[in-house]
């Protein structure tokens, strides 16, 4: 197999990173801080008229192509800090489990289940919620379509993401069993996630560089300094990592004759072939953007706490996404369960 993210893939991104700095970028959706609805119907429609949903679908319905021409176009939706359910409604379009998902009509969810608080991004503007259980055979994923109403639901009034509205519920209906896409519900779910956050390690990476180099101190730009020198090195050899660890997760997934002959040559079961690379994904994912992010505020220095850098808004979106799908305490134990 090979790896490497491929030219079209590069071109791929190139060209959702143009469209979302001319068309959706950070000022844009910074002005929605703190709204019951982060990201309006006319910029979810645009998304969707991109092909952001159906991206994996067959033609002519989507553009046919596989999860690891997903991960590198949600990558950018990462970078460019791009609010919304983006994960819950790829989804639900990609296993039509609502109608309306791929062309934009429709916003699903993902709530991850279990114990503890039950917390809702996006309520507001939700048509159906996907609950997944992670890679736990014995729960089942459930549909709420419609999705659960807000106005029977608590607000969150500060949410630690200002672009990411959040409500408490004090309780959840049964919703639907999804049938026979569980495992692939919670890979994919999984690998778009830690896409996310490579996007994220990889941005503040740039802005944390890029203020280096015109910073100065002593006379000279403080990327000079040795100090900074690794920061910036370690900031990149983990995006790297991360980026492809997910990359050839996702590659794996989209060979299920590879994860065979793995599963046959390890002596273990398909599922755990996947669950590894996945679960082992999304913790590098979620280590690299959460550490990168305040690495980044650290060569800032004062200027990385001020509200206008967007910096913080990179920190607190990949905290988020950490807790979804399993946390990386969570899901690093899953994974020695695996090796053991």
């Amino acid at each position: 197999m090979d790896f490497r993210i491929s030219e079209d893939q590069t071109a791929l991104a190139e060209g959702v990173r143009s469209l979302l700095a001319g068309r959706l970028g950070l000022e844009h959706f910074r002005a929605n801080e703190g709204a019951e609805v982060a990201i309006s119907a006319e910029d979810w429609a645009l998304l969707a008229e991109t092909g952001v949903f159906s991206l994996t679908r067959p033609e002519p319905d989507g553009a046919g192509l596989d999860l690891a021409d997903a991960v590198v176009v949600f990558e950018e939706l990462g970078r460019a800090l791009v609010p919304g359910p983006l994960v819950g409604t790829f989804l639900a379009a990609r296993a039509q489990l609502l109608d309306g998902a791929a062309e934009g009509r429709v916003r699903v969810g993902v709530h991850s289940g279990g114990d503890g608080p039950i917390l809702v991004e996006h309520l507001a503007g939700l048509d159906g919620l996907l609950i997944l259980p992670g890679f736990d055979r014995r729960s089942t994923p459930r549909l709420l379509a419609p999705a659960p109403d807000e106005a029977g639901a608590t607000r969150i009034r500060s949410p630690l993401d200002p672009l990411t509205p959040m409500w408490h519920l004090a309780s959840l209906a049964a919703g639907d069993p999804v049938a026979d896409v569980g495992t692939s519900l919670v890979r994919d779910g999984s690998l778009l996630m830690a896409a996310l956050q490579v996007g994220h390690a990889a941005e503040v990476l740039d802005l944390a560089v890029a203020y280096a180099k015109e910073r100065q101190q002593f006379g000279k730009p403080i990327g000079s300094f040795q100090a900074i020198k690794h920061m910036c090195a370690d900031m990149l050899v983990r995006a790297e990592v991360a980026r492809n660890a997910v990359q050839a997760a996702a590659c794996l997934a989209d060979a299920p004759d590879v994860v065979v002959a793995e599963a046959e040559s390890s002596g273990t079961s398909t599922d755990a072939v996947i669950a590894r690379a996945v679960m082992g994904a999304k913790v590098l994912a979620d280590e690299a953007a959460v550490a990168n992010a305040r690495a980044a505020i650290q060569v800032h220095g004062g200027m990385g706490f001020t509200w206008e850098v967007p910096l913080h808004l990179h920190l607190k979106r990949s905290r988020v996404l950490a807790t979804t799908l399993g946390t990386p305490a969570h899901l690093s134990a899953a994974l020695s369960g695996l090796a053991s």
